[in-house]
């Protein structure tokens, strides 16, 4: 059974340049993880906890 062609790898002036980047200033730093800061925190909840809730919590 032949072996299969290779697909020829069509030239991609984005990859060309980012890997040129890559050579002179070195690998991107990874990225941060930022802490969730969703609407509902930081505006507050909606409904406040009841005494039973705060009472339970203290224990």
């Amino acid at each position: 059974m032949p072996k299969k062609r290779s697909k020829k790898k069509v030239f991609s002036a984005v990859k060309a340049v980012k890997a040129n980047a890559r050579e002179r200033v070195g690998q991107p730093k990874p990225e941060r993880v930022l802490p969730d800061t969703s609407r509902q925190i930081k505006r507050g909840r909606k409904h406040p906890k009841t005494l039973a809730k705060l009472l339970a919590e203290e224990e």
